[in-house]
């Protein structure tokens, strides 16, 4: 049999994992808690929409309590929203039992069930699905295969390292065949370097399978590695949704650019459009932003421009807003320099500062923005 035969063959047992994959759309969804004193109720999600197209990997990101983990629990069953529609497919399963919505959960603590071998543990739910014994072997086989825990199917929970337990937890949510999965924080529990490498098979395995899939983090930079599309969540509601490059370059407000990344804030008055450029006054300056992104204010309005740190460079020649270095970072791909300049704290990155001439904490220097990667938003 030729290479390309066997390597054809494979990619059609890969698939098989997904064959059943479906988009999950959300029609107003919302869910109120009673509060614990008795009066009133606490608005968790707050009529949210959201349409995740068949196989797309999409994350919800946001501060503790922004509502991202209860959305993941109403797509699963484990809550029932208070209002909407849950979609999987063309079906409404909004008030449909967990365990017949065809999804799949990995749990941060990665639940795999101590007195069980890790063939044990695969093998589960296709037991619970009532399968004939054969079929059970062959997927189980097929699922150990695939997340490389060949030689490790008699060992038990105790017996693997951590990204050895989170494998098996993605072997055992992958092989019933779901329609969609869901993760709960998986990788939270890793240390920094095996997250890391995690983070890049999990995204290289839901890709190959082309499972529907919806992950919830607090890890900027993972939501931003991993992800078709991130969505930023704030107090139950969306505040942006949009590839990692989209929300990164044009976030739609302070809240979403402060939140992922690293940002710097100026606040000014914004005097109108001069063409496809932006003029916003920041005390005796006009500065001109080539590239604003959608300014939705009047001539008049207070205003902020937004940028990121490494887009700005440091001159005591160039014209720029003057300020004042507070402190200086030596960071081995990068210098960090804090300051203060127009009545704000600044974060600047210079990346490789073997070619630059440092500068000290006391030195004034100017700040030039690149304006092409300044945005102008609402102050508020």
């Amino acid at each position: 049999m030729s290479d390309t035969v066997v390597k054809t063959t494979k990619e059609e047992e890969l698939r098989q994992f997904s064959k059943k994959s479906s988009a999950v759309t959300l029609r107003n969804i919302t869910k109120l808690f009673p509060n614990p004193e008795g009066s009133g109720e606490t608005v968790a999600v707050n009529h949210i929409n959201l349409d995740i197209a068949d196989g797309e990997l999409v994350t919800l990101l946001g501060p503790s309590g922004c509502g991202k983990t209860t959305t993941l629990r109403m797509i699963s069953g484990f809550e029932y929203p208070s209002e909407g529609q849950i979609f999987i497919g063309d079906r409404d399963v909004a008030n449909v039992p967990p365990n017949k919505r065809g999804i799949s959960m990995v749990f941060q603590s990665y639940a795999l069930f101590p007195h069980m071998s890790v063939w044990e543990n695969i093998a589960y739910g296709l037991r619970v699905q009532r399968l004939s014994k054969n079929e059970i072997i062959a997927r189980t086989g097929k699922a150990v295969e695939l997340m490389q825990l060949n030689g490790m199917e008699r060992r038990f929970p105790n017996q693997l390292s951590g990204g050895q337990q989170q494998r098996v937890a993605l072997a055992r949510a992958v092989v019933i065949e779901p329609q969609v999965l869901l993760f709960d924080e998986p990788l939270s529990n890793l240390d920094a370097k095996l997250r890391e490498h995690m983070r890049d098979e999990l995204r290289a395995l839901q890709k190959r399978l082309g499972i529907t899939s919806l992950y919830v983090t607090h890890d900027q930079v993972e939501a931003m590695a991993i992800s078709d599309r991130v969505v930023i969540m704030k107090s139950g509601d969306l505040m942006q949704v949009g590839s990692p490059k989209e929300i990164y370059e044009y976030p739609s407000c302070k809240f979403v650019a402060n939140f992922i990344g690293k940002a710097n804030f100026i606040s000014g008055i914004y005097e109108g459009m001069e063409g496809k450029t932006a003029l916003a006054r920041v005390g005796a300056q006009v500065i001109k932003i080539a590239n604003p992104g959608k300014v939705q204010l009047r001539a008049g309005d207070k205003c902020c421009l937004a940028f990121r740190p490494e887009s700005v460079k440091l001159s005591k020649t160039e014209a720029g807003i003057p300020g004042l270095i507070k402190r200086t970072t030596f960071l081995g791909t990068h210098l960090e320099y804090e300051m203060e300049a127009a009545g704000a704290p600044l974060l600047v990155e210079i990346y490789n500062p073997q070619l630059f001439t440092g500068y000290s904490a006391g030195e004034q220097v100017n700040a030039v923005l690149d304006t092409e990667c300044v945005r102008v938003l609402p102050e508020d």
